[in-house]
């Protein structure tokens, strides 16, 4: 990627949060409901409720709370959550490592499958197999993924009880790391036992958010391989004599990949927002669970802080799927 679109894309950034910083705050504020009420302890006094609408900024007009609010972001305080009565910050520093590592496990699952999957689809092109492939892909594409959810906890949690359906780790295990990326970490000092139980709760929850990424990834990945598979140096190879799969592995799939890159990279945002239904399913210590609790309780500050993190994720994830592209891509890259 050239520096001029690097340094255009950047600049964008900053409005771009401006943005949804606005919208998030109108709407918030526009939806019935006080965040005060869902708080205050029953019996609690005219006076309680005036002194907590002051001690977190609610009784100021519009425009004063969302220029203080702004001000706090600027200097990396995105306020005190009401319902839980801790910073945002905080919250956010402890629950998004949580969300990360799924997210990064369900994309590795997803990858995996996907490119398995179109690697067999290519290879029985023009059988009768090669319906069953496409069959399987449309079944995990046709199910979302929080459906996905319940039909693996009922299946492996309940009917056959295999893996545990709740929690990041068990609560017994003593987890004393420098970071909440307890997965990372575990694995980077040799601590496998830990890295397993983690493992074992996040399988379920991963896979969910695995199959209907790991379908969309087939069937992106079959139709570019079938549309490179077509071209005149595939062609050109098969006629010096090399084999079909290591015509497919060697010069077919390196140039199918740069389509998939650019319209997969795009769908791991919808993976990122299908964690909200997921860890709430699980009851996955994510900032997705901590979300819907937030809304329910009108958490103003937190819901705030939250979607500026997912929309700070999305765009991030956005510039290294661009940048991933132009790597895989010389015209671009050269261009």
């Amino acid at each position: 990627m050239r520096w001029g679109e690097i340094i255009k894309r950047l600049v964008l950034v900053p409005p771009t949060l401006f943005g949804v910083a606005v919208i998030v705050f109108v709407l918030l504020r526009v939806v019935p409901g006080d965040p005060i009420a869902m708080m205050i302890p029953p019996g609690a006094s005219e006076a309680d409720i005036v002194r907590l609408r002051a001690l977190y900024g609610l009784d100021q007009p519009i425009l004063h709370q969302f220029a203080t609010w702004v001000g706090q972001v600027a200097s990396g305080d995105f306020g005190r959550s009401i319902s839980l009565r801790q910073s945002v910050s905080d919250l956010l520093l402890m629950r998004l490592p949580a969300t990360l590592e799924l997210a990064l496990l369900a994309t590795l699952i997803a990858l995996i499958i996907g490119a398995l999957a179109a690697l067999i689809g290519i290879l029985l092109r023009g059988r009768r197999a090669e319906w069953a492939v496409d069959g399987g892909i449309g079944v995990l594409l046709a199910i979302p993924d929080f459906l996905w959810a319940l039909i693996l906890l009922l299946t492996f949690g309940v009917l056959i009880p295999l893996l545990p359906i709740s929690g990041r780790i068990n609560p017994q295990i003593d987890v004393a790391f420098h970071s909440n990326f307890y997965l990372i970490e575990s694995l980077l000092t040799g601590r496998f036992d830990i890295a397993s139980a983690l493992l074992r709760h996040m399988i379920l929850p991963a896979l969910a958010l695995a199959l209907p990424f790991a379908a969309i990834i087939a069937r992106l990945l079959k139709a570019s391989l079938m549309e490179a598979e077509d071209q005149d140096y595939a062609q050109i190879a098969r006629a010096r004599g090399y084999s079909r799969p290591a015509i497919l592995l060697n010069e077919v799939f390196p140039n199918a990949l740069i389509p998939t890159v650019a319209l997969g990279g795009v769908q791991v945002t919808l993976l990122l927002g299908g964690t909200v239904l997921v860890e709430r399913i699980f009851s996955y210590e994510g900032i997705g669970n901590m979300a819907i609790d937030a809304v329910i309780n009108r958490d103003f500050p937190l819901i705030q802080g939250l979607v500026l993190t997912f929309a700070v994720m999305f765009i991030a994830l956005n510039l290294v799927v661009d940048f991933i592209v132009t790597l895989l891509d010389p015209r671009l890259r050269h261009g």
